[in-house]
């Protein structure tokens, strides 16, 4: 039972481990900056973690890479945008709604809607056909009669 309870812990404080005490911001006003630019950075390697809870060297190099900005002197939205021309916006966890982003952003609901669309003829085709098979003629109903009856 202990090893299942340290198994668990290790797993819930995996994330944890990520930021290694050396990119540890001595100011804690720029570090909680960091942190929380962090949570809108994807790591390019993970794709589902933040850069915060990657091991990944690469988001090792985003973590030191926002740090620095935000140490020279960055304001929030600077530091992030020079990470996204350094890193592309394929960092962020929500890229903006604009170009080709429209695509991503309107695939989603036009699928479904093809889908429900497909999905309500074929229904409407097999209600069709059920009624003209479902159909006997007067000598199959005749024979039906005699079955029954007997």
């Amino acid at each position: 039972m202990r090893y299942l309870l340290l198994c668990l812990m290790l797993l819930v404080a995996g994330p944890a481990f990520a930021v290694q005490p050396d990119e540890i911001l001595s100011d804690p006003a720029l570090e909680a900056r960091a942190r929380e630019i962090s949570k809108v950075l994807r790591c390019p390697v993970c794709q589902g973690e933040t850069i915060d809870e990657s091991n990944a060297p690469i988001s090792r190099d985003l973590r030191l890479y926002l740090r620095e900005r935000l140490v020279s002197g960055d304001t929030d939205d600077a530091a992030l945008e020079a990470v996204v021309d350094r890193f592309g916006e394929y960092v962020l966890f929500e890229p903006p709604a604009r170009g080709i982003n429209w695509v991503l952003y309107l695939a989603g609901p036009v699928m479904a809607l093809i889908a429900l669309l497909i999905g309500w003829r074929f229904i409407r085709a097999r209600e069709g056909a059920e009624t003209e098979a479902d159909a006997l003629d007067p000598e199959e109903l005749a024979r039906l009669d005699r079955l029954m009856r007997d």
